[in-house]
C-alpha cells in the first residue's frame, strides 16, 4: 500500500527566523541533528526554544514517526514512550501519523529503512550537493502491510538482530584489546629476559 493511504504525512514547522533558546518553560524541539541515521528512536532531552502557540500537527508524541527528508541516509525513526510530552518537529523532518489500526509505528519506520525502500526513495531524490526526498515521493512509497501480529514479530526480530550485532562488535573490540595486552606483556617479558645478565 502507498504511505499516503496509511498515514497523515506533513512537513515539520518552518521557522521564519532564528530560534531563540529558552529555559524549561520553552517548547522542546526535535531537529534533524536529534534523529539518528540508523533509525533508533530520538531520546530527550531536546533543546527548548521560546515559541508562541503552534498548530498541534507540528508536534509528535509516542506512536508517531519522523523521516529525515534531507541528507543521507533518508531514514525514519519511530517515537517511543521515552517522550513524556509533545515535541515540536522542525523542517526538514517530515511527520508521519500512521493509522495504528493497520500499521505499527515501529514497523513503519522499519519498512521505510529497508534497502529496497531506500533505493526507491533515492532514485527520486532531488539535489546533488544536498540530497532531498520530496514529500510527494514519500507519499508514493509502497510498503507491504502484513497483519499487526506479523509486524510486531518482524520488529522484535529486527531488534534482536541489531542487539546481536552490537554485542558481536563489542566482543570483537574486547578480544582485540585482550590480544594487544597479552602480546604487549609477552614482548616486555621477552625484552626483560634478553636484558637479564
Amino acid at each position: 500500500m502507498l504511505l499516503a493511504d496509511l498515514c497523515d504525512i506533513h512537513s515539520g514547522y518552518t521557522a521564519r527566523s532564528k530560534l531563540e533558546p529558552a529555559d524549561e518553560d520553552g517548547i522542546p524541539v526535535l531537529q534533524l541533528r536529534d534523529v539518528a541515521a540508523d533509525g533508533t528512536p530520538p531520546t530527550p532531552p531536546f533543546q527548548r526554544y521560546a515559541l508562541s502557540k503552534l498548530a498541534d500537527h507540528y508536534f509528535v508524541t509516542h506512536g508517531d514517526v519522523v523521516f529525515r527528508s534531507r541528507g543521507v541516509p533518508s531514514t525514519a525513526s519511530a517515537i517511543d514512550d521515552a517522550l513524556k510530552e509533545p515535541v515540536l518537529v522542525v523542517s526538514p523532518l517530515v511527520i508521519l501519523h500512521p493509522d495504528t489500526n493497520y500499521l505499527l509505528p515501529t514497523y513503519l519506520a522499519w519498512a521505510i529503512n529497508q534497502p529496497d525502500a531506500q533505493r526507491r526513495l533515492g532514485a527520486e531524490a532531488q539535489g546533488t550537493s544536498l540530497r532531498m526526498i520530496p514529500m510527494k515521493v514519500l507519499e508514493r512509497l509502497e510498503i507491504a502491510v502484513p497483519d499487526l501480529a506479523t509486524q510486531r514479530r518482524i520488529v522484535e526480530l529486527d531488534a534482536l538482530a541489531r542487539q546481536e550485532g552490537r554485542l558481536l562488535r563489542e566482543l570483537a573490540t574486547h578480544r582485540e584489546r585482550l590480544s594487544s595486552l597479552i602480546l604487549g606483556e609477552a614482548a616486555m617479558a621477552a625484552d626483560h629476559k634478553e636484558m637479564a645478565p
